[in-house]
């Protein structure tokens, strides 16, 4: 029997086998102002109907600046400069359907951007501020963006594209553009020109309000498109996985760029009127513990990389701060390993949650709910009004145990509703008749727990035997001298493929073959026979997503010598 981490305390979510069996997502809807005759639209929901309430003076944003100046908006504040933002745009030739891209840095100005181009009914298109120039313009001539919301530092690192970049009417400045030439407009006189009672467009449940370009962790980035009908599901998500209440206060630390950024990071909390903490500068241990500390931080989400760097950064760090305000943590991008949530347990006191979902089905699907045992490694079950299963090539469905692939009924209300220009891509999801193939590869076991393998394409065929990276990794990092680990299949003659690990120490190791063979019998002892690495590279850094995904398919190119295809999404 697996390891098993019991509930702390109880969650909103009380009884999960229950709530499955009986929930359906058309009593979720009726939450909605959209229900009794409002607008339907995802910003009149996060904002607008909190603003004609008792939430009206309540904080909606306390907004963290690098330097650590503090703003805080209200939900009042929030629907107007939203309202204005919305109006402002309008009157510079904005219209409904058009691709509106936000290119800003964690400031307070990028959630007014965003909330404000859905109340209008644009497409908003967040965008990581790490993208070099290329990566900009093939994003934005993909799908015509026709404005750009961005920094004047931003807009100048865009300066030897600006000359490509035909379909963008204005570059919206947040900051001083007096220097930046006819093409640029200031985000404040945009403001200024706008009506703050400008009320949000009426939409249908399957018009677009955000164009997501995928991490690229896979492939070519896609822009991936999901319906204002995703609010019903982000906010039973919010609600049952990430267990927001209304007293919380809440930080989620992806970045909008991230679908996890909007979808459970703007708009879910927000459907709740829940508080919400951004904070605009890179990681760094003691700033993250302080602003926990600081703000009184209650519920937490954020990533398997970010947990790894906490866990390498030692529990020194975690002892200067108090992070007594803190019940519930959640983790999402990557499988979480089974040795992050011991630390959690260990040294945070907590439980941390893994779940599983991707751009593309806009919102959590499968999770650890509060109210469940934790099984270190596994990502859950699926969320109420979801099915989930592990199908073969033909669609059937396997018995537990049996790696397949990962599938989901479709019609879920987060599920995306196109890719842009790229219908084909798009119907590949539903190839096999009756089910979303997300292209991961997983098995459930004999309680209806979903465990994950890897991506189809990064499964290891090694003696005839398949392997998921990830299990690798997590028996890797239990090594105290591992601080991270990607793992691939290299090419071999004998075996079809062996496993190969670039290896992060932590500090105070150093690489050695002793090391090496003490690493490779750690794992022996852990795994299967065939399961551990023949081949060890001590690396300084793993490739990364922005998101913090592993690149296995960078890391496997660079060892094949092959071309690294598309990593604009590369974390610099």
């Amino acid at each position: 029997m697996e390891h098993r981490i019991p509930p702390d305390e109880p969650g909103i979510l009380t009884d999960y086998e229950r709530t499955y069996r009986e929930f359906n997502w058309t009593s979720a809807a009726e939450e909605f102002d959209w229900s009794r005759g409002g607008p339907y639209n995802v910003a009149a929901e996060a904002i607008d109907r909190h603003a004609v309430g008792w939430r009206r003076n309540k904080i909606a944003l306390f907004s963290v600046k690098a330097s650590g100046d503090v703003s805080k908006y209200t939900f009042g504040e929030m629907a107007d400069l939203t309202a204005r933002f919305a109006s402002g745009l309008e009157k510079l030739g904005a219209v409904k359907g058009d691709r509106i891209f936000v290119f800003l840095d964690r400031t307070s100005e990028l959630y007014v951007a965003i909330v404000g181009i859905t109340k209008m009914g644009g497409i908003a298109g967040p965008l990581f501020s790490a993208l070099g120039p290329e990566a900009f313009k093939d994003r934005a001539l993909d799908c015509g963006a026709r404005f750009v919301v961005t920094s004047p530092y931003l807009y100048k690192r865009l300066e030897p594209v600006l000359d490509d970049l035909v379909d963008v009417d204005k570059f919206i400045i947040v900051g001083d553009g007096s220097d930046l030439g006819e093409r640029t407009v200031n985000f404040g006189e945009v403001l200024a020109s706008g009506d703050p009672g400008y009320q949000a467009t009426n939409m249908a449940p399957t018009d677009p309000y955000i164009i997501h370009y995928t991490s690229g962790s896979t492939g070519k980035p896609k822009g991936i498109l999901l319906g204002h009908r995703a609010m019903v599901q982000q906010l039973m998500a919010c609600r049952y996985v990430v267990d927001l209440r209304e007293d919380d206060t809440y930080w989620c630390t992806a970045d909008p760029g991230w679908v996890t950024g909007t979808s459970v990071g703007i708009f879910g909390p927000w459907y709740l009127g829940t508080t919400l903490v951004s904070y605009e500068g890179r990681f760094n241990a003691h700033t993250w513990y302080s602003i926990m500390e600081q703000f009184k931080v209650t519920v937490w989400f954020t990533a398997p990389t970010a947990l790894r760097m906490l866990m390498k950064a030692g529990d020194g760090a975690i002892a200067e701060h108090d992070l007594s305000s803190l019940r519930h943590i959640c983790s999402a991008g990557e499988p979480l390993n089974p040795e992050v949530v011991r630390w959690g347990l260990k040294s945070l006191g907590r439980r941390i949650h893994d779940n599983w979902w991707q751009t593309e089905t806009g919102a959590p699907c499968i999770s650890n709910f509060k109210c469940m045992d934790i099984r270190p490694g596994s990502m859950g079950k699926p969320i109420p009004g979801v099915v989930a299963s592990i199908v073969d090539e033909n669609g059937e469905e396997v018995p537990p145990g049996t790696y397949g692939f990962l599938a989901l009924r479709p019609g879920w209300p987060s599920m995306m509703i196109n890719i842009w220009r790229n219908t084909p891509k798009f119907k590949e999801y539903f190839d096999i008749p009756g089910w979303y193939i997300s292209g991961d590869q997983a098995y459930k076991d004999e309680d209806g727990y979903f465990w994950f393998l890897g991506r189809a394409d990064d499964v290891i065929k090694t003696s005839g035997e398949r392997l998921g990276p990830f299990e690798v990794e997590s028996a890797l990092i239990e090594h105290p001298a591992v601080a991270e680990a990607g793992v691939i299949g290299k090419p071999d003659e004998l075996r079809g493929e062996i496993v190969k690990a670039f290896i992060i120490l932590r500090p105070g190791f150093t690489p050695s073959e002793k090391l090496m063979d003490d690493i490779t019998q750690f794992v022996k002892t852990r795994l299967a026979y065939y399961a551990y690495p023949r081949e060890i590279e001590f690396v300084d850094s793993l490739p990364k997503t922005r998101s913090g995904k592993i690149m296995r398919r960078v890391l496997k190119a660079r060892e094949l010598g092959q071309p690294l295809g598309d990593v604009t999404m590369m974390d610099d």
